[in-house]
């Protein structure tokens, strides 16, 4: 007859693959971020030189066509990094749920392996006393022998 600890042994095997996966996908989100995150930055340092250049062009003199093709472009350019910074945000929260979901699995996986752990404690107590009370039965009958001769 299998014991508690070895009958929960599916639960546990289901519940590690479980954090595993949980893992590899916060792992995945949090690439994702770092991505939508470096994009944003490359959009807002295109920005900064783009008007640094507008800058160096504006003081030597501009036709009012450039300015307003400046105008256009950077908003363009600033529609461009708000749109970015929605989906950073986004990919902020993706990241926290994800990472929500991986430590609920975590917890789980190791309070199963604490309960494991508990039965076998107390499968090993059980076997011990069991032993002792056999070998305490065997020295009886050993003591039971040597007064009968």
């Amino acid at each position: 007859m299998k014991g508690r600890a070895e009958r929960l042994s599916p639960v546990v095997d289901m519940s590690e693959q479980e954090e595993r996966d949980a893992a590899r996908q916060l792992g995945k989100c949090q690439t994702q971020l770092m991505q939508a995150e470096q994009k944003l930055a490359d959009l807002q340092r295109y920005r900064d030189d783009y008007h640094k250049q507008w800058l160096n062009a504006g003081s030597q003199g501009v036709s009012g066509q450039w300015m307003i093709g400046y105008q256009r472009f950077l908003s363009q350019l600033e529609d461009a990094i708000a749109q970015q910074e929605r989906s950073t945000h986004w990919h902020r929260d993706v990241v926290d749920k994800a990472r929500q979901s991986w430590q609920q699995r975590y917890a789980r996986l190791e309070g199963l392996k604490k309960l494991v752990e508990k039965y076998r404690q107390e499968q090993r107590l059980v076997e011990d006393k069991r032993e002792q009370k056999q070998m305490d039965e065997f020295s009886q009958r050993i003591l039971q022998r040597v007064r009968m001769q």
